[in-house]
């Protein structure tokens, strides 16, 4: 029935009847979508305006600056946006700092075919006309940028710990996405640019695992980008993706989390010596968090010349993400999620240390009294 009055609802409710069409309801959302739509459509053109200027240079590329040891999320998302510079007619590359290590990312990366380019050193990005920071929003935060290089682009989902530092002629942070690659299905349906099944299917993969496939910090934009991209994404590529072997090195490792675990209450707390790849200490803290009765994990490691330190927590009541900032912002770079987190310490005055061992018991001791420290801080709090 339709109400005519705003009064009518009320009394054609008392009627039993089952749908109530209200014009001016109707009519108040169908321009509040629109609005929003005219909005991020205007963003999207700003996005390729910015990206286009870059054909007034000779030679002029768009480096695409993913953070260290890039996920799913980041990579996937750097392929979006590559895909858009070419539909501007401008040649890009997906640029990052550290390695590929996950045993899933690596798999991720190889079985879509998708090629980045490994930064060592600063000087190497200056060959680029413009910069973008994809998946992070803060330069030298987790990624090769610093204070001297100009970004031009700043795509995330991640609320900034120092928004001071987030500067850009284009800044787009959405935090009511689960992950950046949701962001960029939008852009790339509002562009009406071609996806293709491997750009599906690796957004897809980027969605579904940083919101833990679906059961984390998820919001319907991510539901919306799944389904599209669903449509168009290689169900048997991601499965070869997600289901990949596990190497010996991340078998000993998580062998020895476990073998090196202390438990204090529902958290563990351990630490696995020097580690090659980086990415086994999360992957660690991931399968130890499956524990009876374990709720919060902290797994420490020696990564050439810093401490690498991964936390996971599925305590309601505890954010990882900003007791990792508290617990170690102040003697390195930290930061993450409510249910997981990172930091990375320099060794400082124990660099020039060669036991190793005595290196791992000292950091061990320092990284479990500062987090302990903050987590009796929040629960009397």
């Amino acid at each position: 029935v339709r109400a005519i009055e705003p009064g009518d609802k009320e009394a054609l409710k008392e009627l039993d009847v089952d749908v109530i069409l209200a014009i001016p309801d109707l009519t108040a959302k169908t321009a509040l979508d629109y609005l929003e739509r005219m909005k991020f459509r205007k963003k999207a053109k700003k996005l390729t305006q910015i990206i286009g200027e870059i054909k007034k240079k000779p030679d002029g590329k768009l480096g695409i600056v993913v953070h260290d040891s890039p996920d799913p999320d980041a990579i996937a998302s750097g392929l979006a946006l590559k895909q858009i510079a070419r539909q501007v007619g401008v040649p890009a590359d997906i640029l990052y700092r550290g390695e590929i290590g996950h045993h899933v990312n690596r798999a991720f990366v190889n079985i879509l075919g998708i090629e980045m380019r490994r930064i060592e050193r600063e000087e190497d990005l200056r060959s680029y006309a413009k910069l973008a920071l994809v998946d992070a929003s803060v330069p030298g935060a987790n990624n090769p940028l610093t204070d001297k290089n100009d970004v031009s682009i700043i795509i995330d989902h991640h609320v900034a710990n120092d928004k001071g530092k987030v500067h850009a002629e284009f800044i787009d942070i959405q935090t009511d996405s689960g992950a950046t690659s949701t962001i960029m299905t939008r852009y790339l349906r509002e562009l009406g640019i071609p996806v293709d099944k491997i750009l599906a299917t690796a957004l897809l993969h980027g969605i579904r695992t940083d919101t833990s496939g679906f059961k984390r910090e998820t919001h319907p934009a991510d539901f919306y980008a799944a389904a599209f991209l669903h449509l168009r994404a290689d169900k048997e590529l991601l499965d070869q993706i997600e289901t990949p072997p596990m190497s010996t090195e991340m078998l000993n490792v998580v062998g020895g989390a476990i073998q090196h675990k202390k438990i204090k209450g529902s958290y563990l707390i351990t630490s696995v010596g020097v580690v090659a790849n980086r990415d086994a200490i999360p992957q660690a803290a991931d399968y130890l968090l499956n524990l009876e009765g374990i709720s919060t994990v902290v797994v420490i490691g020696l990564c050439e010349d810093m401490i690498c330190v991964s936390g996971r927590s599925k305590d309601i009541r505890v954010n990882i993400g900003d007791a990792f900032v508290r617990a170690f912002g102040d003697i390195g770079s930290a930061g993450g999620h409510a249910t997981m987190a990172a930091a990375q310490l320099p060794l400082g005055i124990f660099k020039g240390v060669k036991d190793k061992d005595t290196i791992m018991q000292l950091a061990e001791d320092a990284v479990s009294r500062r987090f302990l420290a903050v987590m009796k801080e929040e629960k009397s709090e």
